[in-house]
């Protein structure tokens, strides 16, 4: 297919990884919801953001590690936590690999295909990552089993409303995949010869079982279970930060006062994020949303970003509006499944290269130092949600 595995760009790893995915599991990954506006204008917005580079100043030595949830990371980029990761047979243990090779922080989904104890042996780094499932109960169960994993960090996602339609269709994703699911999806994946050698030669079918919430259970039986848990309350994010007892990330926060409540709950860190699009279709995109909640809180709590990173260039674009780092998901997996772990290091290359030389032409030593005064800002391009006072 392709002679050479390494790719230059986070697109050119999309393209491979549209062709090398049965078209069910690459919808999956794509995602979105209703008319995808949001999807777009997470990764668009981006462009609508210039530089102000310098000519004259620049440091010959750049340094952009950082500390981020109370974990080094040689770059502020840490992986997102996302779900079901069906693209290799190696899933989330390839990704931790890739990102410990590379000295980045892990984010595991309470959704991912492994365990957390096999996740946390690859990347020590590792932040596990919960919805509200089930009640206090079992929350404390989840989180009692990442601290005795070795997990450093966790993360609470609140942002999904259950948006299922898509302008485009959804793909038919099966409870479980036995001999005769393989023959009924045989017409989709059969074209796709490679993707389904993988986890031949891994020697089993690809999983979709939830082995961080139900041992034996599916994902879908585990997605019932969420969305029959009535939603948790800020009296409940407060009762979760204070067991766990160390940095505890509110993923999801769209509004200002959010953002403060968030604060006053006492978690350590948030992520400005809309789910990746597949929360509220047309909200707006995060980079938008960012100034006015770092401006709120980045003086409380660390402030992160999720949604539309593609480019090294984002990443600083993000740091200089007021994010602390970013979570990468889409480009990761399409990372997956180019080419497995060495496409997710490949992908995590290329967002280093990208940031070193915008930190390089914008003259800065550190993507610390980033400002919007690096920054070309068109007039209206933020948006702020939420009470201002």
């Amino acid at each position: 297919m392709w002679r050479n595995p390494w790719f230059e760009t986070v697109a050119e790893a999309q393209r491979r990884a549209e062709k090398r995915l049965p078209y069910a599991v690459y919808g999956a990954l794509l995602a979105g919801s209703e008319a995808g506006r949001t999807v777009a204008d997470n990764a668009g917005a981006f462009g609508e953001l210039g530089f102000a580079p310098r000519v004259v100043g620049h440091h010959a030595v750049r340094d952009l590690s950082t500390t981020v949830l109370g974990m080094a990371t040689s770059m502020p980029v840490l992986i997102s936590p996302t779900g079901v990761q069906a693209v290799h047979p190696d899933g989330e243990v390839a990704v931790a690999r890739a990102a410990a090779n590379r000295g980045v922080i892990m984010g595991l989904s309470s959704f991912a295909s492994k365990p957390v104890e096999q996740v946390v042996a690859a990347n020590p780094d590792t932040a596990f990552q919960m919805h509200w499932i089930g009640g206090r109960d079992a929350m404390l169960r989840h989180t009692e089993r990442a601290r005795a994993a070795g997990c450093r960090a966790l993360i609470l996602t609140l942002d999904w409303s259950f948006s299922h339609g898509r302008d485009w269709g959804s793909p038919a994703i099966p409870e479980r995949i036995d001999l005769r699911t393989a023959a009924r999806l045989a017409p989709d994946v059969l074209p796709r010869p490679r993707w389904l050698w993988r986890f031949v030669r891994a020697g089993h079918l690809p999983d979709l079982t939830t082995p961080n919430i139900q041992p034996s259970g599916t994902f879908f039986a585990a997605y019932r279970e969420w969305m029959r848990t009535p939603p948790p309350t800020w009296a409940d994010v407060a009762w979760l930060a204070k067991e766990w007892g160390g940095p505890f990330l509110l993923k999801g926060v769209s509004r200002v006062d959010d953002a403060r409540r968030a604060a006053d709950a006492g978690v350590t860190a948030l992520s400005v994020s809309n789910h990746g699009g597949n929360n509220l279709d047309t909200t707006p995109a995060t980079i938008r949303l960012l100034p006015s909640i770092a401006e709120a809180v980045g003086d409380r709590i660390e402030v992160l970003l999720d949604g539309g990173i593609r480019r090294g260039g984002d990443v600083a674009k993000a740091l200089a509006l007021g994010a602390k780092a970013v979570l990468i998901g889409r480009a990761h997996l399409w990372g997956l499944a180019a080419n497995g772990q060495a496409g997710v290091e490949n992908v995590l290359d290329i967002l280093r290269g990208g940031l070193d030389s915008t930190v390089l032409g914008l003259g800065r030593a550190t993507p610390g130092e980033l400002s919007p005064d690096d920054l070309v800002i068109p007039p209206g391009f933020t948006r702020t949600l939420g009470a201002v006072s």
